[in-house]
């Protein structure tokens, strides 16, 4: 058979790129560059992002020693060629599928990924905790973070550096600047690392002065050591970085080989007791002409044809949650001036790129910074605005403290829209939203939905906006919706107010969120055996109705809840209810169907479920353990 590359055929891990000349290395990347486009265009996955660092990934393996020298990079979007040129590449078209290639360095995964990532940010942080570790234990390897993607724009960065520019140990950090996050970066370090490139100083002026400071004798080496660090701080303009500590190299052609692995194997070699930066600036989607000219777009992609760049669409006319959200908050905002927009870097994910092509100047995305995106809005709040802060379930866990300190208790009305609550298939664990309903029903005070469908999203904005004193949350999942009409955005929902879907007997099911439909296709199962049931759509996991609940327990022998969340959430306050009002002392059997004890594994998202035991078969299965078995919940003291 013949071979498909001329190099990357036999590169099967780092050692092997050594074998070559650095005069191959260009055309090295190239075919990592091919196979990577190749690959994401049967898989789907992030795309744009590992096409801008192809040249960069292949010089560090080239120059550094790997897995001994640890490589570490943030976020992981970057990482797809990492893989192909870490004994991973015949499993490259497995990315993102069940029982394949995470889309994230993930330790268990490799050797070579020394530090698993799916958030931004923690690559300084963990590396210089890495670095530490080898000084510790008197160890020579180096140790590399690359940071990029829109990463800098999030405050643990700098907490990083602050502690790194003072910690007297050698690391690089890398930043990857290709002026691209998941959409256009915001902040005043966009302007600045654009001001440091607008002095069109390059690198290869720089080595030639560096060449002429390296060739006076010794006797005038501090002296050359001093124009070095003049010539540093006077023509590149990284003097935010050197102030805190770094020594910075750059900018850097992201996509010159020849310099990448010069500069590499300097910062490698030189005798600096601190870290040092190395600025590179490349071009996100390098190399592919419609990630090029659309790189918002190709950050992530489904599958595509390689020749048009057409991605695959759903064939769903149903609308998705996401895009509900952000019609119906739209409609409100052309009535109510005081409604505002808030997204940390994804607006086009959370659909305020919707609500901002509307309301420009009523929207904000504040880049990678969720902690910041929180108490902003608090500090709305205060002022009588109606703020409505669109983050990620997964990604709101980064600002838990600023939701408890900085709005929960001072009882502002926030407004969040949750997006992607639940299993989310292809990205994980990383990226699931498990813990939301545990972590705000937790919280005095505070009010959190869960829309069993679309339509129930509609009214829960519609609720949420006139929700003035406290703070509130509707958690909805990634997808489509289930395909019903939608409410006009005058239909509104009572705090804390179930709805009953159907009236039986013998048992009732207690449904928070979007296993309702599942929860249906179990009764109608359970029906055909004999069994009447009672299937409510809880709507509210704070406040409880309570009302209701304490009704259901004394007209039933079981009780069962269901969410799409983990212990200590929805099901765990029922309990609690139903513990205080002394109900599970009357024979009630109460069960409760949540996440495992465990993280899940991308997959198919309805395959995910079956794993997690939340699908229409295992909610069934419990309906009939549940009413045969004579265990009884007691109160305990």
């Amino acid at each position: 058979m013949k071979n498909k590359y001329v190099y990357l055929d036999d590169i099967n891990f780092p050692s092997d790129i050594k074998k070559l000349s650095q005069s191959k290395l260009k055309k090295l990347a190239d075919e990592v560059r091919q196979e990577m486009i190749d690959a994401v265009s049967e898989t789907g996955g992030h795309l744009g992002a590992g096409l801008g660092v192809v040249e960069l990934t292949v010089a560090l393996h080239y120059i550094f020693n790997t897995p001994n020298d640890k490589l570490i990079w943030d976020v992981g979007h970057q990482s797809y060629p990492h893989k192909i040129l870490t004994g991973r590449k015949d499993k490259i078209r497995t990315l993102r599928k069940g029982e394949g290639l995470s889309g994230f360095t993930k330790r268990s995964e490799s050797e070579y990924d020394p530090f698993g990532a799916a958030h931004s940010s923690t690559s300084i942080s963990s590396a210089l905790g890495i670095a530490v570790a080898n000084k510790l234990s008197n160890k020579s390897d180096s140790v590399i973070a690359v940071i990029g993607d829109g990463a800098m724009s999030a405050g643990m960065a700098y907490e990083a550096m602050n502690n790194a520019g003072t910690s007297k140990t050698k690391m690089i950090v890398i930043l990857n600047d290709n002026d691209m996050s998941i959409s256009k970066p915001v902040g005043a370090m966009r302007a600045y690392l654009a001001k440091i490139l607008s002095t069109k100083i390059y690198f290869s002026f720089r080595e030639t002065i560096k060449l002429i400071i390296s060739s006076f004798s010794k006797r005038f080496s501090k002296k050359a050591g001093k124009a070095e660090d003049f010539l540093r701080s006077a023509v590149t303009g990284g003097t935010l970085f050197s102030s805190m500590g770094f020594y910075y190299i750059g900018p850097i052609d992201g996509h010159d080989i020849d310099s990448l692995v010069s500069v590499l194997k300097n910062a490698k070699d030189i005798n600096y007791e601190g870290p040092i930066m190395v600025h590179i600036k490349t071009e996100k989607g390098k190399g592919y002409e419609f990630a090029e000219k659309s790189a918002d777009k190709f950050h992530g992609v489904s599958k595509f044809n390689i020749n048009t760049g057409i991605q695959e669409k759903s064939k769903s006319n149903i609308p998705a949650y996401t895009k509900v959200f952000a019609n119906t908050l739209v409609k409100h905002a052309e009535k109510d001036s005081k409604i505002l927009g808030i997204t940390a870097a994804m607006p086009s994910g959370t659909g305020m790129d919707v609500f901002g092509s509307k309301f420009p100047e009523r929207t904000f995305d504040v880049g990678i910074a969720e902690q910041h995106a929180v108490t902003f809005a608090a500090g709305l709040a205060t002022e009588g605005y109606k703020p409505y802060a669109a983050i990620y379930s997964t990604f709101l866990q980064r600002a838990y403290d600023q939701v408890v300190h900085d709005v929960a208790i001072q009882s502002l009305p926030v407004r969040f829209a949750i997006d992607r609550a639940g299993l989310v298939g292809a990205d994980g664990p990383t990226h699931a939203g498990s813990f939301d309903i545990t972590y705000l029903s937790t919280l005095p005070n505070f009010i959190v939905m869960a829309p069993s469908d679309e339509a129930e999203l509609v009214r829960m904005i519609n609720t949420s906006v006139d929700i003035n004193d406290r703070p509130s949350a509707f958690r909805y999942p990634r997808g489509n919706g289930i395909g019903v009409n939608l409410p006009s955005i005058n239909e509104k929902i009572e705090i804390g107010k179930s709805r009953i879907i159907k009236e039986g007997k013998n048992i009732v099911l207690l449904n928070f969120g979007a296993r309702l439909n599942e929860c249906l296709i179990a009764q109608e199962k359970i029906a055909k055996k004999g069994i009447n049931l009672t299937l409510i759509d809880a709507r509210f996991a704070k406040p409880l109705d309570e009302k209701l609940i304490w009704q259901l327990a004394v007209d039933h022998e079981a009780m069962i809840t269901i969410e799409e969340g983990s212990i200590g959430g929805f099901g765990s306050h029922v309990s609690q209810l139903l513990s205080e009002k002394n109900l599970l002392d009357n024979n009630l059997k109460f069960r409760s169907m949540i996440l495992p004890d465990r993280f899940i594994d991308h997959n198919n998202p309805d395959l995910m479920y079956k794993y997690a035991g939340l699908d229409s078969s295992s909610i069934e299965t419990k309906i009939l353990d549940t009413l045969n078995s004579k265990i009884v919940i007691k109160k305990t003291n």
